[in-house]
């Protein structure tokens, strides 16, 4: 085993529940917020054991998966409105909770759990689908086409993962407006996608006749 690796891998996952604790407890004024403990424990204990299973099965994926510094200006870009929507978002649901306010009922918070679970599912299908799956936007040596799996239904089965998980932290956190809040994240994920693409088209060989082969970007038969 990489011991550098695994260091680099746990102090993420560490540094990741630190932030996310700050972000939810702090506003909530006390750790007696059962929707925090919820969100924590339906996104870092599968987070875990997927990084365990890439640590073992393929630690070059994960390497590239830890690898946070994006090339491409619009990706900086991206990354930034999307990072101030989660601070925003959690601050937001913490107060909700403080207040009581606009809260959302159980029902409604165990869907959201049922969603991102079912997110994250589909988010280790197309890992174990792509080996080249990194998570900045670059073109790799050696790197091929992937059209089998999930890649061939829509052209980026990673992002639709990402925004069933997404859109479900807020609900989870039981906060309507946190939710109207991260309404925002799906634009700013096109404009992701669609500078994703101007790279892959330009720099992949075969990707320009995939998309004419795999319509949909996104949602199958929406976008």
């Amino acid at each position: 085993m990489d011991k550098s690796l695994f260091f680099q891998a746990i102090g993420k996952v560490l540094a990741g529940m630190i932030l996310v604790c700050v972000l939810i407890f702090l506003p909530a004024g006390t750790w007696h917020f059962p929707n925090g403990w919820l969100l924590l424990a339906v996104l870092f204990i599968p987070m875990l054991i997927a990084g365990v299973v890439l640590m073992i099965k393929n630690p070059d994926l994960l390497k590239k998966r830890l690898k946070a510094k994006e090339q491409e200006q619009t990706q900086r870009r991206v990354i930034g409105a999307s990072a101030v929507v989660f601070v925003l978002g959690f601050v937001l649901a913490g107060l909700c909770f403080r207040f009581r306010r606009f809260l959302v009922p159980h029902w409604a918070v165990w869907s959201a759990c049922a969603v991102f679970l079912l997110g994250y599912a589909l988010y280790g299908i197309v890992i174990a689908h792509n080996r080249w799956l990194a998570r900045t936007v670059e073109i790799q040596p050696g790197q091929q086409l992937v059209a089998s799996g999930p890649y061939a239904v829509v052209r980026h089965p990673m992002y639709t993962a990402v925004l069933l998980m997404f859109l479900s932290m807020p609900l989870i956190l039981g906060s309507w407006p946190a939710l109207v809040l991260f309404l925002l994240f799906p634009g700013i994920l096109i404009r992701r996608i669609q500078n994703e693409e101007q790279v892959l088209t330009a720099g992949l060989d075969g990707y320009a006749d995939y998309k004419t082969r795999v319509k949909y970007r996104l949602i199958p038969f929406v976008w």
